[in-house]
């Protein structure tokens, strides 16, 4: 059984299907896979960014683009930025050798917890863009491999609120594991990564510590210091990184913040965060936009001695503990339903 998908790469042998430059969609539904009737697509915070920029938000452009890139692909691989995201649909077909075999059955609707890089996906129809939300209502089929994780819809939750906290469910399952008890924590990024994430720290912190929100949106920032998600917030531009030190060392009285979450959709940011981090502290770069060279090379540059972790967007238990974020913090979740429903 081809567990990873590989067959399903076209034209290059060995190579891995997220990496591949095109993926085979077609039927009959292989070993250990399963074929899953398509409803949307959340497309990753940055990739959306980076087509809406392009252009110039027009919905008709946009879908255009990303048919194009379907149909050439095979997948939803933004050719400049490089990432995904991730969809949410119904279970037609298992294959009989899938592990699952048995517990997943068709009619499930299920979202997909591996990026839509390594995806095999046809696009039918496209229904509508909601551009304000990164998502795409379609018809079309994906097909998820043995390898590939997932996760059902809960009966709790609208599934669009589901999808919404599911698609950056890696990040605050590494904060949870990271953030410790009297951390100064600072959070780039006030989208919904931010607002997930800083609702963890505070659960970590217990109490004590201190949570600072940066984001370009003075807006964004006030909507979470109301929600009572952060102790501080602060204004800026995170391309600007000398100007986002000062303001960090301001906030802290100089001693800097023992861990920096980066999940910004604008790259060039990789220097707000070290440089706001003192010498031995922690940088999670969640962000889709971050350049590994950028930040390794950046870090080497100004003598940071700074823990570097790139979020992979899975943790054991990451779709239960972020879906949990959202039953159990009801100023959270109205604010998801608001913006992302």
């Amino acid at each position: 059984m081809d567990a990873y998908g590989l067959q399903r790469v076209v034209g290059e042998t060995g190579v891995l299907p997220q990496r591949a430059r095109k993926l085979d969609p077609s039927l009959p539904l292989r070993e250990g896979e399963v074929l899953i009737d398509v409803e949307s697509l959340n497309i990753d915070a940055a990739s959306f960014k980076q087509l809406k920029d392009a252009h110039g938000g027009d919905p008709a452009k946009i879908t255009e683009a990303i048919l194009q890139i379907v149909a050439e692909r095979g997948k939803m691989q933004n050719p400049v930025t490089g990432s995904g995201g991730m969809l949410i649909g119904r279970v037609r077909e298992v294959s009989p050798r899938h592990p699952d075999f048995g517990r997943l059955k068709p009619n499930d609707r299920i979202a997909t917890l591996v990026s839509l890089t390594l995806t095999p996906l046809r696009i039918t129809k496209v229904k509508g863009i909601r551009a304000e939300i990164d998502r795409v209502d379609l018809e079309g089929q994906a097909i998820l491999f043995a390898s590939g994780i997932y996760a059902r819809l809960p009966d709790d939750l609208p599934d669009t609120l589901s999808l919404a906290a599911l698609d950056v469910a890696g990040a605050p399952a590494l904060v949870a594991r990271y953030v410790k008890p009297k951390m100064t924590v600072a959070m780039l990024g006030a989208g919904k990564s931010g607002a997930l994430c800083l609702a963890q720290a505070r659960r970590n912190l217990q109490g004590t510590g201190k949570l600072i929100a940066l984001d370009i949106s003075a807006r964004a920032l006030e909507t979470l210091k109301g929600l009572g998600l952060c102790d501080e917030t602060i204004p800026v531009d995170a391309t600007r990184a000398v100007e986002v030190m000062d303001k960090v060392s301001a906030a802290t009285g100089g001693a800097m913040v023992d861990l920096v979450v980066n999940v910004a959709s604008v790259p060039n940011t990789e220097m707000a965060s070290i440089l706001s981090v003192k010498q031995g502290g922690t940088v999670i770069l969640f962000s889709m936009a971050t350049s590994f060279t950028s930040a390794a090379l950046g870090a080497e540059g100004v003598g940071k001695d700074v823990t570097m972790i790139i979020g992979n967007g899975y943790v054991p238990g990451h779709a239960e503990l972020t879906l949990q974020l959202l039953r159990s913090e009801p100023k959270l979740r109205k604010l998801f339903e608001e913006r992302y429903v």
